[in-house]
């Protein structure tokens, strides 16, 4: 299997998803602002989100997938069948529990998330209906790792694309309905995501039938008893306990940045929220793609026991990060205000607005290259089946950001936030790195100065190129001329992609190197 490939392939998918998702910001900008409303659905979203993160793609997949291609190169597809019915079992009905406890304790849990919201009710409404999502994408999760163990990546990248497309619809059909029928519009965005949950995990059954994999799922307390006690389930918890851990730091992270927005004032939540959808394009197209490409591979190379190909899958995913992300990071910190501008600046969104996202994606992009690179570098960590290191850094890096929390926030406000997750992300690639390396599971192949002086050569003229572009065309003022601001930015934007790619061509960049199979 080429990696690149299948990279290319997740990663097209993944922009799909990215722009449909871009796409639903812009509805939610369009119609509802930065408002207190906003806020409230921003909030209520990010709980099913966070349990999302923390649950199913979180730690429940890294303890699940590795085991699962260990199975498989071990084992068999048979055994490995039969563990996946087991998990599918057991993780049906713990669902079940969380889902209902969620809903009845909502109200504590919003105030936990973010107590200063004005519509805290609204909150609170919001997510008991987003609540049974977390249940329909663990499921998806577990189809996911299932479909990508056996080296089927397009359903589970496409699958976020039909949550996007049903908030879409939610905002721009629903919505209109609602206001007639006297209830607040932005409800219609949270009935979008329940819908968008259901036909998430119904287009992986089909996929799962294609690989003869469709998990059996025990509804009695006998079918139940047995999954519980198969061995795999076992497994899967133990190696879940410090992975919950490490992704509970991040989780908690999350949580208290989103508790001190809200107190920082109207609109903070929603102006990261925005700034956050704008860095999702590289960290899903690159990040994410990454991941799902490296972790059941790094794990096959892993169980039959294969370090020099371990070490070379490693060394290909972190030459093509620096590639595309420290790039992606320049344009972000040096023509944020152009792009947030051109996608956002209509209807409810004003330019102050436009303004304080500015602010939020500049802080964020300051980070990007670790926020990739913690998702090359930490599989290297699961394919291995050692998940304390990452839970021992992560709590490390919880604690400095709190701290870098103290200094930038009361400077820079909601920035502030956004700029300490990024120096975070920073020190969490440093040290996962370095943990790599120490135990010798990591050894950088040769060319990496030579790699890395034409990266910083190419980014730098891009750079360059950028800055006169964000100063030379007034972004904010052209709000009511959309069409000539879409030119120019089309034209600034394959401007600065020849200028960067022509850069590395030049000065003798070989592309070849990353048609890597595996």
């Amino acid at each position: 299997m080429n990696l690149l490939r299948a990279a290319s392939t997740v990663s097209l998918l993944t922009l799909a998803s990215r722009i449909t998702g871009l796409g639903r910001e812009l509805v939610m900008a369009a119609m509802f602002g930065a408002g207190a409303w906003t806020d409230a659905f921003q909030a209520a979203f990010r709980i099913p989100n966070m349990l999302r993160r923390l649950f199913a793609e979180g730690a429940f997949s890294q303890a699940f997938v590795p085991l699962l291609g260990n199975t498989r190169a071990r084992d068999g597809d048979e055994s490995t069948k039969a563990l996946v019915s087991a998990v599918a079992t057991v993780l049906f009905w713990a669902l079940l529990v969380t889902c209902l406890v969620g809903i009845v304790v909502s109200p504590v849990i919003v105030w936990l998330m973010a107590s200063g919201l004005q519509q805290f009710d609204a909150a609170v409404l919001m997510t008991r209906w987003m609540f049974p999502y977390i249940g329909f994408v663990s499921l998806v999760a577990l189809s996911a790792g299932v479909l990508n163990t056996w080296k089927h990546f397009a359903v589970p990248a496409a699958s976020p694309v039909l949550l996007n497309l049903s908030m879409i619809g939610a905002g721009w059909w629903l919505s209109p309905w609602f206001k007639r029928w006297g209830i607040e519009p932005i409800y219609a965005m949270a009935a979008g995501v329940m819908l968008g949950g259901v036909l998430q995990l119904a287009v992986q059954l089909p996929a799962l039938r294609r690989v003869g994999v469709v998990p059996r799922i025990g509804l009695t307390w006998g079918k139940l008893r047995d999954a519980w006690h198969h061995p795999g389930v076992h497994v899967v918890m133990k190696k879940m306990a410090p992975a919950l851990l490490g992704v509970s730091v991040a989780q908690l992270s999350l949580m208290i940045n989103t508790q001190i927005a809200s107190h920082i004032g109207v609109g903070a939540v929603s102006w990261l929220t925005y700034a956050d959808r704008l860095m999702e394009f590289p960290t899903g197209l690159l990040g994410v793609a990454l991941g799902v490409v490296l972790i059941p591979q790094l794990s096959a190379a892993q169980g039959k026991g294969d370090s020099a190909e371990y070490s070379a899958m490693l060394d290909w995913g972190l030459r093509l990060t620096l590639l595309l992300a420290l790039p992606c990071a320049v344009a972000l910190l040096v023509f944020a205000q152009p792009l947030v501008a051109l996608l956002y600046q209509r209807g409810a969104f004003t330019a102050m607005d436009v303004l304080q996202t500015e602010r939020a994606l500049m802080a964020y992009g300051v980070g990007l290259l670790g926020l990739i690179a913690v998702k090359v570098l930490a599989p290297g960590f699961y394919a291995r089946q050692e998940l304390r290191t990452p839970v021992k850094i992560a709590v490390g890096v919880l604690i400095a950001t709190q701290l870098l929390n103290l200094v930038f926030v009361p400077w820079l406000g909601h920035a502030g936030l956004a700029l300490s997750i990024s120096l975070g992300a920073l020190i969490n690639s440093a040290l996962l790195f370095i943990g790599l390396r120490r135990r010798k599971a990591y050894q950088p192949a040769p060319g990496w100065g030579a790699f890395t002086l034409r990266v910083l050569l190419a980014s730098s003229l891009m750079g360059g190129f950028l800055v006169w572009a964000a100063q030379a065309v007034p972004w904010i003022a052209m709000q009511s001329r959309d069409l000539q601001r879409i030119g120019l930015m089309a034209g600034c934007i394959t401007v600065a992609l020849v200028l960067y790619f022509a850069t590395l061509l030049i000065s003798g960049l070989n592309f070849r190197q990353f048609l890597r199979r595996g």
